[in-house]
């Protein structure tokens, strides 16, 4: 019996911690990143003064403080509230000292900043990409924080799907594609439908992050749609091993 195979859709340095991860489950995984990270052209320097904490929305952010800090050992020990396990584990491997974790969406961030810091000891910084999620500025804002937003970097998306994507696709040796991105499960139905190859959906499930997720991918036809129970990596995991019994025991 073949294993069950995913594609998996996240910038390289994400996919490939995830494959290793499925892997350790049984489970096989084509990597086809859908977004790559770039250097944003016109990034400022980067000042901290002034600055009581970082917050960081996604892993990338994390990768790109670390570089914007070079080898400075005094930004390492600046606090870092974080958005959920999978930016905390960036950061860790960066060997940053100070993290605070929320429970992986940007209002239980802004709940996790608020009850934690007092407006008045000094701004927040935001380190993101060019493109962001929710409304993190405003949320704090409304708290009494002065937080102002520094992009570091900018996420180009794929033009086209590679041959080895669109031959698992068309060859029906994917099971299910992992989606953890409004924009990347946007992307990916923009190049199915490219490539003419809306009828491979209809034999794999998305696996999505969370609703908003769910329904950027559902502007194709897939032959099932699953939701994390909750909006992070583990949650997810246990869904695509959901689908892997399911799958298994449909065989």
């Amino acid at each position: 019996m073949k294993r069950f195979r995913v594609l998996l859709t996240r910038p390289r340095p994400d996919s490939e911690a995830l494959a290793a991860e499925l892997r350790s489950r049984g489970i096989d995984s084509l990597i086809e990143p859908l977004l790559r990270m770039v250097p944003h052209q016109d990034a400022p320097g980067l000042d901290l003064a002034g600055v009581q904490a970082v917050l960081l929305t996604s892993a990338n952010g994390a990768r790109a403080l670390e570089a914007a800090l070079g080898a400075a050992p005094a930004g390492r020990q600046m606090p870092l509230f974080v958005v959920g396990e999978a930016t905390a584990r960036a950061a860790r491997a960066a060997q940053f000292a100070s993290l605070r974790v929320a429970n992986g969406t940007v209002a239980a961030l802004a709940g996790l900043v608020a009850g934690a810091l007092e407006p008045g000891a000094g701004a927040l910084l935001h380190v993101a990409g060019s493109a962001v999620a929710g409304d993190l500025a405003g949320d704090l804002g409304a708290r009494g924080f002065a937080l102002r937003r520094v992009v570091l970097y900018e996420a180009h998306t794929a033009k086209a799907l590679t041959e080895a994507a669109q031959a698992a696709l068309v060859e029906g040796t994917l099971d299910a594609a992992l989606f953890f991105s409004p924009r990347t499960a946007t992307t990916f139905v923009n190049l199915i439908n490219q490539a003419r190859l809306e009828p491979a959906a209809r034999r794999i499930a998305a696996v999505c992050l969370s609703a908003a997720v769910a329904e950027a991918a559902g502007a194709l036809d897939w032959r099932a749609i699953r939701i994390a129970a909750q909006p992070d990596q583990a949650a997810l995991l246990d869904e695509v091993e959901r689908e892997c019994r399911a799958r298994t025991s449909d065989r």
